[in-house]
């Protein structure tokens, strides 16, 4: 399973419109926070292996800036917390924590729910941040349907703010004929010897093929003609939709921008084996990027 994917929670939509049951639900010691500070997990050491911390007191949310209603946990409401408006050492306090951490630096230790859980507490809440201020009138917002909507407080305005994910594309590019090899690209700034499949961002009014198409030709000046989806996945930075792809290049023909893209080639099957057992890793442990190339990888000898 992909990281930041199989989240278990029953996100219960019909509930988040009643105040008086998410009211009641954050005085239920049954009920579960979950503390982020700036976009981090707030993690508890003594545990083995660590975790993020998860508290249910009641006192935590008088220092939060924002609680929004993630969903259900077998019954018990799950709640994100948003302790970012205080000073770091001041969040952990409040959440009985020792520091804060970058969701990808706990992946390898978390289960793939528990992941999806803190990718969609990160997003929601990096959301909220930057929508407190209508951008038509300017006015002020104010939080509705347990988190998951924003309504503009200006008169005559009343323009409503739902979340939003931004999309992006990634790509194993394959080259024409035989032998059989895939595209990979080592990205400005990356290590000598670092590479990586080619991404972006999808913009407005085109599709994801689409996108496939113009960012591999505009950072590595390969044309592509087939493009068929292998998977998806949360993408929690802040938060994205990674959308994958495997490609189907219509020439070799390398020629990189090289702004984003310093350098590109063509790598077999053998050569990216032999990267492995030389202890070279082929992606991210949390990225589709990995599960891109190893299924090429695994299509035949």
């Amino acid at each position: 399973m992909l990281a930041y994917g199989g989240g278990w929670l029953d996100r219960a939509a019909a509930l988040r419109g009643d105040p008086g049951w998410l009211a009641a639900r954050l005085t239920d010691p049954a009920s579960v926070l979950l503390p982020l500070w700036r976009d981090r997990c707030l993690v508890d050491a003594v545990r083995a292996p660590v975790r993020p911390a998860v508290v249910d007191a009641a006192g935590l949310l008088a220092g939060a800036d924002e609680t929004v209603f993630l969903g259900l946990d077998e019954g018990r409401a799950l709640f994100a917390v948003d302790l970012s408006g205080r000073g770091e050492g001041e969040a952990c306090e409040l959440a009985g924590a020792v520091e804060a951490v970058d969701v990808r630096a706990l992946v390898g230790e978390l289960g793939a729910a528990e992941a999806a859980v803190l990718a969609y507490a990160k997003g929601l809440l990096h959301w909220h941040r930057g929508q407190r201020f209508c951008g038509g009138c300017g006015a002020a917002t104010v939080v509705g349907s347990g988190g998951h909507l924003r309504s503009c407080g200006g008169a005559g305005c009343g323009r409503l703010l739902f979340p939003r994910i931004e999309p992006a594309v990634i790509m194993l590019v394959e080259a024409p004929g035989e032998p059989a090899r895939c595209l990979l690209a080592r990205h400005r700034g990356a290590a000598e010897d670092s590479w990586s499949t080619l991404a972006g961002f999808v913009e407005i009014g085109e599709s994801l093929e689409d996108a496939v198409r113009r960012e591999v030709g505009e950072e590595a000046g390969v044309a592509v003609g087939e493009v068929v989806y292998q998977g998806s996945q949360a993408w929690p930075f802040p938060a994205g939709l990674m959308v994958g792809f495997r490609a189907t290049a219509v020439s070799t023909r390398v020629r990189v921008d090289g702004e984003e893209v310093v350098e590109a080639r063509w790598f077999t099957r053998a050569e990216l084996r032999a990267r492995v057992a030389a202890g070279r890793p082929l992606g991210r442990i949390d990225s589709i990027d990995r599960h891109l190339l190893g299924s090429w990888l695994d299509a035949r000898a």
